[in-house]
C-alpha cells in the first residue's frame, strides 16, 4: 500500500475534489488503469484528516483487494453500514467500483440511508454508462483524470524548472535534478515523449526495461480485466477475439492523429497480412470492429476526437481521427524509436486541451484543417501544432487555415522550434515546451 507521506499531489485533480466536498453529490474519478485514481483518493484521505476529520469517520474499500472483490452490493452495503457512526458524518471511498455487480443500488442506498458524503473510482465508462446514468442522473459529479502532464512528470520525477541568465543577458529555463545535475528542457521533453506519463513510471526510475514491463502490465490489465472481464459480467460476448483487439491497439496507436474510417480498419489489416484469411473469411465485419474500438474507448485507452465545420458551424459526420491517452504506451506497443513525431506531439497537445478543461474537435474551414479547436464557457483557441516553423513552406501550410477564419478569437501555431517571428498576421507562434509548462 502507498503510504500518505510519500504521495505525490495532483493539485489539479484534488482541488476539484476539495471542490465537491461534503456536496450530496456523488463524486465519480474515472480514467485509465494506473493513472493515479486511488492516489487521488488516498490524496483526499489524507486532506479529510488534516481537516480534522477522524479516522472513524472513513470507510476506504478498494475492490480489486482480494477481501471485497468477490462481495455483492448487499454485502457491500452492510459492510459500510457496520462501521457508520451515529450522529456523524461519514466519507465513503469505493475504489475500482465497477467490479461489484449492481454496485449503484448500494451507492443509493448509501445516499438515501446515510448522512455520507461519497467518493467512487471506475477504470471504464461502463461505470457512467447510459444504463447506469438513471440511477446517478443529477446526482454525480464526474472527475476525469489523465496521466501525468510535463508539468507533472517534472515533479514526480524530483526535476526543478529554473530560469537562469544568458551570457547576453536574455533569460533561459533549465531543468535540474534533486543532486543539482542540469538538464536541457529540450532533453526533458524528449525523456517525457520516450517514458510518457504513467504515475508508476516515477517509482521505478527512468529504465526503459522497468517502464517496458510496467506499461506491459498496464496493457495487460486494460485488456483482461476492462474489456474481456467486462463482457463477461455484463453477459455479452461480443469481443472474444484478443488477437483482434490487439492488432485493432496496433492499428490505432500507429495512426494517432490521421483520419481514419471504423470500415477501412478491418479492410488494412486485411489487406496488411495483420489478419489471416483464411480462418476468418476475409475483413472482420464494420459493427465487429466498431464494437472492439467502442471497448478500447470505454476504458480509457483512445479517445476520438470529431470534426467541426467552422463556417457551417457544426459537427461533421465524416472520418474522426484517435489519440492514445499515453504517448509512453504507444512506445511500449510500436517500439521506442522516433515515429512519427509531429503526431506524437499533436498528441500530447489534445490531452493537454483536455487538462485545461477545453472541448477539442478538428476544425474543417473550406478545403483545409485546423489540428484543433478548443472549446471553453467564454473562451476558444484555435490551434495548429508542428514540429518546426522554420521552414518558409511549413509557415504557409500551418498559417494558411488561420488566416482563413474570419472570427477574433486567439489563433496560435505550437512549435518545437518556433523561429524569431513570436507572431504572424496576429497569429501568435509559441515554443510547445513553454507553453506546456504554463500556468492555466
Amino acid at each position: 500500500m502507498i503510504e500518505s507521506r510519500k504521495l505525490k499531489k495532483r493539485n489539479q485533480y484534488l482541488k476539484k475534489l476539495i471542490g465537491f466536498q461534503d456536496t450530496e453529490l456523488v463524486k465519480v474519478i474515472t480514467g485509465i488503469r494506473r493513472c493515479g485514481k486511488s492516489s487521488l483518493l488516498k490524496l483526499m484521505i489524507q486532506h479529510l484528516k488534516e481537516s480534522g476529520i477522524q479516522p472513524e469517520q472513513i470507510v476506504e474499500m478498494n475492490f480489486e483487494s482480494h477481501d471485497f472483490r468477490n462481495m455483492t452490493s448487499d454485502e457491500v452495503y452492510h459492510y459500510v453500514k457496520e462501521r457508520v457512526i451515529p450522529d456523524k458524518r461519514m466519507y465513503l471511498f469505493f475504489d475500482e467500483l465497477q467490479r461489484i455487480s449492481a454496485w449503484e443500488n448500494a451507492v443509493n442506498a448509501f445516499r438515501v440511508d446515510f448522512n455520507c458524503d461519497i467518493y467512487v473510482t471506475g477504470s471504464n465508462a461502463y461505470l457512467l454508462s447510459s444504463e447506469y446514468s438513471t440511477y446517478l442522473s443529477g446526482r454525480c459529479v464526474e472527475i476525469k483524470m489523465l496521466p501525468l502532464s510535463f508539468q507533472e512528470f517534472l515533479y514526480f520525477h524530483d526535476f526543478e524548472v529554473r530560469e537562469t541568465s544568458s551570457v547576453l543577458g536574455g533569460i533561459r529555463r533549465q531543468v535540474f535534478d534533486k543532486n543539482g545535475e542540469r538538464y536541457d528542457l529540450r532533453e526533458m521533453f524528449d525523456i517525457y515523449m520516450r517514458f510518457g506519463g504513467m504515475p508508476g513510471i516515477a517509482d521505478i526510475g527512468l529504465d526503459q526495461e522497468k517502464a517496458l514491463l510496467l506499461l506491459d502490465g498496464i496493457y495487460s490489465t486494460v485488456v483482461v480485466r476492462d474489456i474481456l472481464e467486462r463482457e463477461k459480467r455484463r453477459g455479452q460476448r461480443q469481443i472474444t477475439d484478443s488477437l483482434l483487439l490487439r492488432k485493432i491497439v496496433l492499428f490505432l496507436a500507429d495512426n494517432i492523429g490521421n483520419s481514419v474510417s471504423i470500415s477501412s480498419i478491418g479492410n488494412t489489416l486485411t489487406n496488411e497480412g495483420l489478419l489471416e484469411d483464411g480462418k476468418r473469411k476475409g475483413a472482420p465485419s464494420t459493427h465487429t470492429v466498431q464494437t472492439y474500438i467502442g471497448a478500447l474507448l470505454e476504458s480509457y485507452f483512445f479517445y476520438e476526437i470529431k470534426r467541426f465545420d467552422i463556417k457551417g458551424k457544426g459537427y461533421l459526420r465524416t472520418l474522426g481521427k484517435y489519440y492514445i491517452v499515453d504517448i509512453g504506451l504507444r512506445n511500449y506497443l510500436l517500439g521506442f524509436r522516433n515515429r512519427d513525431s509531429g503526431h506524437a506531439i499533436e498528441n500530447v497537445v489534445y490531452f493537454e486541451l483536455l487538462r485545461r478543461g477545453y472541448d477539442v474537435a478538428i476544425g474543417k474551414v473550406g478545403t483545409s484543417e485546423v489540428d484543433f479547436i478548443a472549446a471553453a464557457a467564454d473562451d476558444k483557441k484555435y490551434i495548429q501544432v508542428t514540429e518546426s516553423m522554420q521552414s518558409e513552406d511549413v509557415r504557409k501550410r500551418e498559417l494558411a487555415p488561420l488566416q482563413n477564419i474570419r472570427d477574433n478569437y486567439e489563433k496560435i501555431v505550437l512549435s518545437l522550434e518556433p523561429g524569431l517571428d513570436s507572431s504572424y498576421d496576429g497569429i501568435k507562434s509559441l515554443n510547445l515546451i513553454d507553453w506546456l509548462l504554463a500556468e492555466f
